[in-house]
């Protein structure tokens, strides 16, 4: 589903720092008429790296499209060695679905879509169960059922990725999706796709980890989302929070509140990647205003 908007670009950034480099960038933008509507950067004083993101209204932007990359390359980016990635807003992001049985988050993800608080379109849904298919059908969304064991892991896979080929994704939410993914088919959508999932780990793994956390007597619960890697859990983080919990909490009300807490921080976390504000480095995420 797509709603009007702006036509812009944004340019993001990653360098070794120096001197003059956002002069450079936005010196780049006013030689041709660029009128800049959202800037951001950050220096890892760490590791010596800069990073940037840059949006600029391309109404009266004296580059054609076509020839933006291509002038970027030759006049800054190749001179200060940087690592650039170019988006136009015009161009609306695919995004795939993979959920089991768990609703809550895929219920907020397409109330999100269909209102049109999101600038996406959702042309699938994926699900290793048949739980949901009312829920898609409800959206006018196709729902593809692939039951995966772990025998059939290998083949379910392929038919998905084919599916996503089809389908022409760009990236991947994982709405509770529980099963583990492969490291072969992470590899072909590097930092796009995203999970969700309680906070508690490594401390309480495990089907029930409300319960666990609940007989330890926890007092904050919380939600992590992060792209995906082959290491189980450890991806990148692009957004969290936590809310208080204290004794006159049963565990239902935990299982409420942290499934509250996913609905929200999944929201989040895909808002920035459509936003174009994550850029991911050596297992960071750096998130732009």
């Amino acid at each position: 589903m797509s709603t009007a908007i702006a036509h812009a670009a944004i340019l993001l950034i990653h360098c070794p720092d120096r001197k003059g480099l956002v002069a450079a960038v936005t010196r780049f933008l006013a030689e041709h008429n660029g009128n800049i509507l959202e800037i951001d950067q950050h220096v890892d004083k760490a590791h010596n790296v800069f990073f940037m993101r840059a949006k600029w209204d391309l109404e009266g932007f004296e580059l054609p499209e076509n020839r933006i990359a291509e002038e970027f390359q030759q006049a800054i980016a190749e001179p200060l060695d940087l690592t650039w990635q170019l988006y136009f807003t015009k161009n609306i992001p695919r995004m795939a679905v993979f959920v089991s049985k768990y609703a809550h988050c895929l219920h907020d993800v397409l109330a999100r879509y269909s209102s049109g608080e999101w600038t996406v379109e959702i042309p699938l849904i994926i699900s290793n169960h048949e739980d949901l298919r009312p829920l898609a059908e409800k959206y006018d969304i196709d729902y593809h059922h692939i039951p995966v064991t772990r025998d059939t892991k290998p083949q379910a896979e392929q038919l998905q990725l084919e599916l996503l080929r089809e389908h022409d994704i760009d990236f991947i939410v994982l709405a509770r999706y529980m099963q583990i993914l492969t490291a072969d088919f992470v590899a072909k959508y590097p930092a796009r796709i995203i999970n969700i999932h309680h906070s508690f780990l490594p401390a309480f793994p495990g089907a029930k980890p409300y319960h666990s956390a609940y007989n330890k007597g926890v007092k904050v619960i919380g939600a992590t989302s992060h792209y995906v890697t082959e290491k189980l859990d450890e991806g990148p983080i692009i957004e969290q929070d936590v809310i208080h919990v204290n004794h006159r909490h049963a565990v239902e009300d935990l299982v409420r509140k942290g499934r509250d807490l996913e609905k929200i921080v999944l929201s989040r976390a895909i808002w920035n990647h459509l936003q174009r504000k994550t850029l991911v480095f050596e297992n960071r995420t750096i998130v732009f205003r």
